[in-house]
């Protein structure tokens, strides 16, 4: 049941905005009560909160599989942010990332959960991506999702695969 909530909540906020989802219309998506929800998340903000930890969990997934396809260890948690986030940018506004992380730009609470995942995949992965170079290059590739998801069609797909070359590049200079 947790996880159908959590499921048609990031569902609602792709299709409503983040601003219109209520705990009601994520109830009714889910086909249980409101009481039914809060049985599981006590307040409409533990629910946004949950599902950002989500999304955060499946990033860090998607961050582990692509690192370990990546046979040079120097850069390699920096190529995975990179290309995870170019996958994201690539779902554009259909991705539950483009409700949430612009509301992690006026929500506390949920910049404080990125900061403390940031930080603890930074000192995880400090020996081998500690460059000031990589941090330019997965600061870019922030910035490019973020330009890319106030596009009104998107960037083009040949711009974001010579922009990602381009970062991929950065992390295997010396």
């Amino acid at each position: 049941m947790r996880r159908s909530l959590l499921d048609h909540a990031a569902r609602c906020a792709v299709d409503e905005g983040l601003a219109s989802l209520t705990l009601q219309a994520v109830a009714d998506a889910a086909s249980v009560t409101k009481g039914g929800l809060l049985h599981h998340f006590r307040s409409k903000q533990a629910l946004i909160e949950a599902v950002f930890e989500d999304l955060l969990g499946k990033l860090d997934m998607e961050i582990d599989r692509l690192m370990s396809e990546d046979e040079t260890d120097r850069g390699r948690f920096t190529r995975a942010y990179v290309d995870a986030f170019f996958q994201v940018t690539r779902d554009g506004p259909e991705s539950p990332w483009a409700a949430l992380s612009i509301s992690c730009m006026t929500d506390p609470r949920l910049r404080q959960l990125w900061s403390e995942w940031m930080r603890d995949r930074l000192q995880r992965h400090a020996q081998t991506d500690g460059h000031p170079a990589f941090k330019l290059a997965r600061y870019a590739a922030d910035g490019i999702w973020l330009a890319n998801l106030v596009e009104s069609d998107g960037l083009p797909a040949e711009e974001l695969s010579e922009l990602r070359y381009k970062l991929h590049n950065l992390t295997k200079q010396e």
